[in-house]
């Protein structure tokens, strides 16, 4: 195969990064290679690590993967895109796409079908195209329990604490739920929006203690553990959503944000004594599962690991 050079620093844009996707796709269509084609669709992306994950485990695998960051900032516009971009990658050839923030639950009524784990969720990450059908799955949920499981494995959980009840908070309340958490306070800015994740959350787990609250104080006073699903911390979005005086060393904090896995919250988590999980687990579980559904090949977990802890801080 011959030999395509690319300027250094060619794709430190978003624009550019889809640009060098487009010109990489032909040019492996050119070489006789048939990548598969697939990507991410949020806002505010471009730290991302999932096309280096995604595409090092294909080579690793002997296939060649293209994967696209599709920003929302980057093409300047918001959330009411994501129909048209749905329909453009169909037409591009892609097998999927992971959704982040904003889409995730935004992207429900544009699919044709559901995995039941999402549909419990009510809230999709990951989308595959098939037979001219779209069909919605969360893998967020298993990435994020898989991690905690592997990291904080014997941390208490009868009582938690969780900021955040948008889509990944959907995931992550349902993961902790599963893994056996008793009583759940959760916490957003929105109290509508909690509310409305208990009501669901309860239906799965009626034997459980699940409550919204309107102070964040309240879901932390009493807490042993206390789960981060807000933007808060990533790179644009920088800040703390948990306030430094309600952190005690007695608590352990997991963040969901991975780009910076050294979050504002984690540092203080840290300072105060706590135990602390970043999210590079959930980021790296939740693409292995994502990387099964688009290519229909088992992905190696440990080593797409391995390869994102040394590409974490670039």
């Amino acid at each position: 195969m011959n030999t395509l050079a690319i300027e250094p620093g060619f794709a430190k844009s978003g624009l550019r990064h889809a640009v060098l996707c487009k010109v990489l796709t032909i040019w492996l269509l050119y070489e006789g290679h048939h990548p598969v084609l697939v990507g991410l669709i949020g806002k505010g992306i471009q730290r991302s690590k999932s096309p280096a994950m995604h595409e090092a485990e294909a080579r690793a695998q002997g296939f060649e993967c293209v994967y696209e960051l599709i920003d929302l900032d980057e093409r300047g516009v918001g959330i009411n895109a994501l129909p048209d971009l749905l329909v453009e990658v169909e037409q591009r050839g892609f097998a999927g796409v992971n959704v982040t923030y904003p889409c995730k639950q935004a992207v429900i009524p544009l699919l044709h079908a559901m995995s039941e784990e999402a549909r419990a969720i009510g809230a999709v990450n990951t989308v595959h195209f098939a037979n001219g059908r779209r069909t919605g799955y969360n893998t967020d949920a298993w990435g994020f329990a898989e991690s905690f499981r592997r990291e904080l494995g014997d941390a208490p959980l009868a009582r938690l604490a969780q900021v955040g009840a948008g889509g990944a908070g959907a995931a992550t309340g349902y993961a902790m739920l599963g893994l056996g958490a008793e009583t759940l306070k959760i916490f957003d800015v929105d109290f509508d929006r909690a509310s409305s994740l208990v009501r669901s959350l309860t239906q799965h787990f009626p034997d459980r203690s699940i409550l919204a609250v309107e102070e964040i104080a309240d879901a932390v006073s009493d807490a042993q553990g206390i789960v981060h699903a807000t933007p808060t911390g990533m790179a644009s979005h920088r800040g703390s959503a948990v306030p430094a005086n309600l952190l005690r060393a007695d608590l352990w904090v997991a963040d969901i944000v991975y780009f910076p896995l050294e979050t504002e919250l984690l540092r203080l988590a840290r300072v105060r004594g706590c135990r602390t999980l970043d999210g590079g687990g959930m980021a790296t579980f939740q693409a292995a599962k994502a990387f099964e559904i688009f290519t229909g090949r088992t992905a190696d977990g440990e080593r797409m690991r391995r390869h994102f802890m040394k590409i974490a801080q670039t």
